[in-house]
């Protein structure tokens, strides 16, 4: 079962993450984007593990609804609104238990990434953070953390081949193929900081 802690030190560990990759998100997001992913979620992110050391929430849902809140009140552009809710509604859908189960967060999760999907008008193909969030969540309907985090990861890079039809970047048309899509690749990097939570929790 996971608790809250397990939630704080995924949390922490996403933050690290895109610490360390913020200048490989920006890069990707240049020739398609606004450059500005990688130093948007990293302040994001910053943002949030500062907030969950001060007010050190109780519960895996009490987490990712203040973790999604921070996100939306400190992250400009399209990410800080589109991470905040997936965290948001995640956190809202588990509720006030103490502890979850991996299949509940899986539950969880594809409420979450279904409201993703409403609020961006995307679906998978659309070279999108969906096309990682989508694969990472049916993957880990088994209880596979590792195997979320590999689906997260193939989805992203076979954005790269992609037309992008949602966003800045469908505005380039064609143009926009032979980019590996920047959501995407930050939503793996979240898939990535859960298996590693959950690889150090074992």
């Amino acid at each position: 079962m996971l608790d809250a802690d397990f939630f704080r030190r995924w949390m922490t560990a996403t933050a690290v993450a895109v610490d360390g990759a913020a200048a490989r998100l920006t890069e990707l997001d240049s020739p398609i984007g606004d450059a500005d992913h990688g130093s948007n979620l990293q302040r994001g992110f910053t943002a949030v593990r500062t907030v969950l050391d001060k007010e050190a929430p109780g519960t895996p849902g009490a987490v990712l609804t203040l973790a999604g809140r921070q996100l939306i009140s400190t992250v400009g552009g399209a990410s800080g609104p589109l991470y905040g809710t997936l965290l948001r509604r995640t956190g809202k859908a588990l509720g006030d238990a103490a502890e979850v189960s991996g299949a509940e967060l899986a539950t969880a999760l594809r409420v979450g990434v279904d409201a993703v999907a409403a609020l961006g008008g995307a679906a998978p193909g659309d070279k999108t953070m969906l096309d990682a969030l989508v694969p990472a969540v049916d993957a880990l309907d088994g209880g596979d953390f590792a195997a979320a985090s590999s689906a997260a990861e193939h989805g992203a890079e076979a954005t790269t081949p992609l037309q992008a039809r949602k966003g800045r970047a469908s505005y380039l048309g064609e143009r926009s193929i032979g980019h590996q899509d920047p959501g995407a690749t930050s939503s793996a990097l979240l898939f990535a900081a859960l298996a590693e939570t959950a690889e150090a929790t074992s």
